[in-house]
């Protein structure tokens, strides 16, 4: 009996014992649930939650007339919450209604699965409440306004589990167009106005407290409340024109692709106020292929002739000679200092004036001229380079401006022959953006302007901030000397290396051509590269524009000379811009003078013709086919003859004579954007007949 009731007393102890541990254990529990449950629950939502720094939206930049060059592109990740309640109420009612509808709405917007393929997913997705199921990746703005739209979607986050997560990328509308100028934010290594003003475009970053979800993704604790509000940047107008720009980009690839060329760089400023309406860029990056590397604009590399401006001004200002002085260019090849210096072309003439020395492009003219006035004093033609602001960077706003590479007095390289050489556009280095400045100072009657980018920065729509054009210097040399190289500059173009390139202008271009034997690193000019550049402005009686060409061609290019590689891109953009900007506006007088009635000259369907002419009695002549759309109706009375119009969507047709409805019709169809001056028939159009035309291209046409 001792032992029984030992060892019932041993169980009854036990059981209490459990009981007591039982007891306390659900106690504890009910404590920690009823009485520390909100402390615990904000300790658990503390693991879970933090604060996160929200990107500030990027502010936009802007061409002179409102187009967007640069801006932020919303991009959404869609994700799908499985474990929100609304989805399993009612045994998952909400779900099983709008899962057919969503799949079938899903596979018409991404087209890339079955609306079948769409259901099995989301399903078996819901089986297992997925706290984070991703939907799609990177859908733009357009399919997010859809997709908010859809069956289920529209009832919002806390519904149906739908969460978008928001990322903003940088996106240039005209792609590759100007980039180096107007620069790319996608990285650390911004480039261009991007670059230039980043502070300004940045913005503020906002914080936000965030919960975690499975798979790393987060959302807001609170939807639209912020710790601190990002602020969005700033935006920037700048001075380029979209129009010029894709001009000035187009003429030089085309002769970089035909000269099978190594870099090029052309610009185009706006001769009164020193505003840089166009810069491309251009390095080969394959056959045939090119892009806008690097900034060539403000690296800096041997002007060559181009320089010659400089020495004709210093001994034209100091008055050591005049246009009419004469000179020995020595057949075109002068030996000097143990030296040989040689023309770039041979001619064969020895006595000329100043003035032919320069048109002729002469290095041993220039050579002559620097050893016979400056060899003795050096200081003097140094203090020009410095009043030509050619020792100091050009001041634009773009960061990474190469410094002028001057060889002076006690310097280790400096020679007998540095001089010299210096006056042909040897032994000097500067960017091309000085060199502009320079030539559109001498267009602009010896004052010098800043060049700059940016006209104005904005926020929120307002302008908070102008930027004036500015002046370097006011007077650069006396009017006598400017007059001078008006006169110098101009007989290039009509007596000089340019004048077969300009023999048939319709306006006067004054303008230097440049032909340089540039180094290539270690192998220094045993490659025979060559630069050709021209640099000018138009029209010369009233300069409303400068443009500069350089470009570095392939090693012993035939084809290398300023005059027939840089000068037909000059040319082309100035034409373009002539017939469009300054034209109308130099022409004061009525260009179309005849009345309609005298004169038939209409474009027109043939359908539409021939029910007018059955109308008013009309009579022509047919000489189209039978599968003739459209028709040109030429000629005075009984005489006129209709002709058929061929009409490409690649090339521009020609739209004299038709009304402006279906000149509109013709052009918009083909993607061009159509500006109009006057009205009623077309008489001229900007871009000529037959050329190729790309969507978004610019065209003036102009009505009688």
């Amino acid at each position: 009996m001792d032992v029984k009731r030992d060892i019932l007393w041993r169980v009854y102890l036990s059981y209490i014992l459990i009981t007591i541990v039982c007891i306390a254990i659900l106690g504890k529990a009910f404590y920690i649930q009823q009485v520390q449950g909100k402390y615990w629950r904000g300790l658990s939502d503390s693991l879970h939650q933090r604060i996160i720094e929200l990107p500030a939206a990027r502010g936009t930049i802007y061409s002179e007339d409102g187009q967007m060059l640069s801006t932020n592109m919303p991009k959404f990740d869609i994700y799908i919450d499985f474990r929100v309640e609304p989805l399993h109420e009612k045994s998952g009612k909400l779900f099983r209604e709008n899962i057919d509808s969503l799949s079938i709405s899903l596979a018409n917007l991404f087209k890339d699965k079955s609306a079948d393929t769409y259901k099995n997913e989301l399903t078996k997705a819901y089986e297992i409440s997925e706290g984070n199921y991703e939907l799609r990746k990177k859908i733009d703005y357009r399919e997010y306004l859809t997709l908010i739209k859809f069956p289920m979607f529209r009832l919002g986050r806390y519904k149906s589990g739908m969460i978008a997560q928001e990322k903003n990328f940088r996106l240039n509308p005209y792609e590759n167009i100007g980039y180096r100028t107007i620069g790319l934010a996608r990285d650390e290594n911004k480039v261009g106005l991007e670059k230039s003003y980043d502070t300004v475009l940045n913005g503020r970053n906002g914080r936000q407290l965030v919960r975690a979800i499975a798979g790393g993704v987060t959302v807001p604790v609170q939807e639209g409340e912020f710790e601190i509000a990002p602020e969005t940047g700033k935006d920037i107008v700048s001075t380029i024109d979209v129009f010029i720009q894709e001009v000035t980009e187009k003429a030089l690839m085309s002769m970089m692709i035909k000269n099978n060329a190594q870099t090029g760089v052309a610009m185009v400023m706006e001769v009164k106020t020193g505003k840089i309406k166009a810069i491309a860029n251009l390095g080969k990056i394959g056959e045939g292929k090119y892009t806008e590397d690097l900034n060539y604009a403000t690296r800096v590399t041997e002007p060559g002739s181009t320089f010659k401006l400089v020495t004709l001004l210093s001994a034209l200002e100091d008055g050591k000679l005049n246009l009419n002085s004469k000179l020995d260019i020595e057949g075109g090849l002068w030996s000097y200092a143990g030296r040989m210096v040689k023309d770039a072309e041979t001619h064969g003439k020895h006595e000329v004036t100043v003035l032919e020395a320069f048109e002729e492009s002469s290095n041993v003219g220039m050579a002559k001229i620097i050893v016979s006035n400056y060899l003795n004093n050096a200081g003097a033609y140094y203090k020009h380079l410095s009043k030509l602001r050619l020792d100091s960077t050009s001041g634009i706003d773009l960061m990474g401006e190469g410094r002028p590479q001057i060889t002076k007095q006690g310097d280790a390289l400096y020679g007998p022959t540095t001089l010299p050489w210096m006056g042909f556009g040897y032994g000097i280095a500067i960017a091309p953006i000085q060199t502009l400045n320079l030539y559109n100072a001498i267009a602009n009657n010896g004052v010098m302007m800043k060049p700059y980018l940016v006209n104005a920065i904005k926020e929120e729509g307002r302008i908070i901030k102008t930027f004036s054009p500015t002046v370097y210097n006011a007077q650069l040399c006396k009017p006598t000397t400017i007059r001078d190289l008006h006169i110098a500059l101009e007989g290039v173009c009509t007596n000089g290396t340019a004048k077969k390139l300009f023999a048939n202008s319709l306006y006067k271009v004054a303008g230097k051509t440049g032909t340089a034997l540039v180094a290539n690193g270690s192998k220094a000019y045993s490659e025979s590269i060559f630069q050709s550049s021209f640099v000018g402005y138009f029209p010369a009686e009233n300069p409303q524009y400068t443009i500069a060409v350089i470009i570095i061609n392939h090693p012993k290019a035939l084809n290398h000379f300023g005059a027939s590689v840089a000068g037909p891109v000059f040319k082309e953009i100035s034409d373009r811009l002539y017939s469009t900007y300054i034209q109308n506006k130099l022409n004061i007088a009525p260009v179309f003078n005849v009345k309609d009635s005298q004169l038939y000259n209409y474009s027109i369907s043939k359908i539409s013709l021939q029910h007018i002419a059955k109308q008013l009695a009309i009579p022509y002549k047919d000489s189209t086919t039978a599968a003739s759309d459209w028709v040109k109706l030429n000629g005075v009375g009984v005489n006129a003859i209709s002709r058929q119009q061929v009409i490409s969507d690649t090339t521009m047709p020609d739209i004299s004579g038709l009304k402006l409805q279906d000149a509109l019709w013709l052009c918009e169809k083909r993607g061009l954007m159509v500006r109009t001056i006057g009205k009623g028939k077309v008489i001229k159009q900007s871009i000529a007949q037959g050329a190729y035309i790309t969507k978004g291209q610019q065209i003036q046409i102009e009505l009688n």
